[in-house]
């Protein structure tokens, strides 16, 4: 049975239950029953499905990167894992991983609602249930489900999937013709290596986004800011760098330590969302402090050092 605007309604079980709109009648609506909203809709105050017509905002647009940037690293990780000291396929390998991440995401923000156009039309993301609709389906009679299930956060949620799709059918058609033409100075079983450990954590991935996105995006420029201070104080820690000048020596250590002064930075912009410019651009000198304070400590923590003055009674 239909229901138009001007009826007295009953308002719909659950938090994301909501009536269509089956027709518009200048300024009288006519909807369905209370069901689940189709995609690209969820529900307004009143429990109708209204459309997404919004664009996400610049936090949202962070979230976006962070996740496409997952695979990325993993990627450079990897090949640098498995490429070996000598081997002089590791760099043409780190580019490939970056034009195959490239490529994925422009075809999916392409492939988008509305398609062809580099702008996504998006719902607004208000609370962390949003991303798990699935779980407050309604039982009236605490025996039938009315499914509700939809996302609420469109496309947030689905689209890290395409682009993870995408990444890995842009892997497989062309790093293992390059790896096999370049990669010469490695074993037979070495030179895959990297595109073996893809294939694993491409399915981790997709896991973590399906079941902790709605975490992940409120928490990921919190475990960017940290995991990245973790490795690059890890990094400098193998490699022996206690002073500037090791950090000079090879130019390695610049290439990584500037990489994760980006990492810093992007949390940093992801956590003050840079809501007041005046206040929240100079957290951003905050980024080299790290690694200033591990250089200029680094020689008062050194093993040797604790241990000889401990044999000496100091």
């Amino acid at each position: 049975m239909f229901r138009s605007a001007v009826d007295v309604q009953p308002a719909c079980l659950g938090l994301y239950c909501g009536r269509t709109v089956l027709s518009v009648n200048g300024s009288v609506e006519t909807y369905g029953d209370c069901g689940v909203c189709p995609r690209g809709q969820r529900t307004d105050d009143h429990k109708i499905c209204r459309e997404c017509v919004g664009s996400p905002d610049l936090y949202d647009w962070l979230y976006l990167g962070f996740m496409a940037m997952l695979p990325l690293v993993l990627h450079w990780f990897f090949i640098e894992w498995y490429s070996g000291k000598k081997s002089s396929s590791a760099l043409l390998q780190h580019v490939t991983a970056l034009f195959e991440c490239s490529i994925a995401a422009v075809v999916t923000v392409l492939i988008s609602d509305p398609v062809g156009s580099l702008q996504i039309r998006s719902c607004r993301v208000k609370k962390l249930s949003d991303w798990y609709t699935m779980l407050y389906n309604p039982s009236p009679d605490y025996i039938t489900t009315v499914h509700c299930t939809h996302e609420a956060v469109y496309p947030l949620y689905t689209i890290v999937f395409i682009y993870y799709a995408f990444c890995l059918v842009l892997m497989m058609l062309l790093r293992p013709l390059l790896v096999k033409k370049i990669a010469c100075g490695l074993g037979k079983s070495d030179r895959f290596k990297s595109i073996y450990a893809a294939l694993y954590f491409f399915p981790i991935l997709t896991v973590l986004q399906a079941v902790g996105g709605g975490l992940l995006y409120y928490a990921f420029p919190y475990i960017l800011v940290v995991v990245s201070l973790f490795t690059l104080s890890v990094y400098m820690s193998a490699s022996d760098v206690e002073s500037f000048k090791d950090l000079l020596v090879r130019k390695k250590r610049l290439v990584v330590l500037f990489s994760h002064w980006l990492l810093h930075a992007y949390g940093i912009i992801s956590i003050s969302k840079l809501d007041k410019l005046e206040q929240d651009l100079p957290l951003l000198a905050l980024v080299p402090a790290p690694a200033l304070f591990y250089l200029l400590t680094a020689k008062y923590t050194e093993p040797s050092r604790i241990l000889s003055e401990g044999g000496n009674g100091h």
